[in-house]
């Protein structure tokens, strides 16, 4: 059986390749001020809306299909901790955290409003997820990003210290065709189908 070649999406879908990056312990971090970062706790609609304007640019759609009372069950977890990255009293960076799997941590979301982005604070406030994460016996604190992210995302985590371990396509629906996101998000992202 031949890997090679190409696989027909639906023009009602998308299509990624998402890699899987770990580490086994921290890497040296970087000293200096830390973030203003604020938990986000059950707040729902603020959590909704710093998520979409982190993620809609990149097609993020997980928790914006989620219904209220399922995230706010994973936002109520002891072991999931979501923060927002402030500044001037606005939300401009979501780091979400999750210990449920015992010796582990994922970063399960971790990202800028467009305007933050190149400033140095994704690299600050990676060192902070870094420090919460190995603050708890873990053997292992790992992410995944797919090809619908920043284009230096990859890069970005293999400099922090994380190592790709594995990779997957994901097809799934367009939500901005489910009225998961709005029609316009993603617009580096053809929309096939109406």
């Amino acid at each position: 059986m031949s890997l090679d070649g190409y696989t027909a999406v639906p023009p009602t879908h998308v299509a990624t390749v998402v890699t899987y990056l770990e580490m086994r312990e921290p890497p040296p971090l970087r000293t200096g001020d830390r973030l203003p970062l604020a938990p986000i706790g059950a707040e729902i609609a603020r959590y909704r809306s710093l998520y979409g304007a982190v993620g809609a640019p990149w097609l993020w759609f997980g928790r914006a299909r989620m219904g209220d009372n399922a995230l706010a069950g994973i936002l109520g977890d002891p072991d999931v901790e979501a923060l927002a990255l402030t500044e001037d009293g606005r939300d401009i960076g979501l780091l979400e955290l999750d210990w449920r799997r015992p010796g582990e941590a994922e970063l399960a979301y971790f990202g800028l409003v467009p305007e933050a982005v190149g400033r140095g604070l994704g690299r600050r406030l990676v060192d902070e997820a870094l420090r919460r994460a190995f603050a708890r016996p873990i053997g292992r604190f790992w992410v995944h990003t797919c090809t619908l992210d920043h284009p230096g995302a990859v890069a970005f985590y293999r400099r922090s210290g994380f190592r790709a371990y594995a990779r997957a396509i994901e097809v799934t629906p367009d939500p901005r065709l489910t009225g998961d996101l709005p029609r316009d998000a993603a617009g580096q992202i053809p929309l096939l189908a109406d």
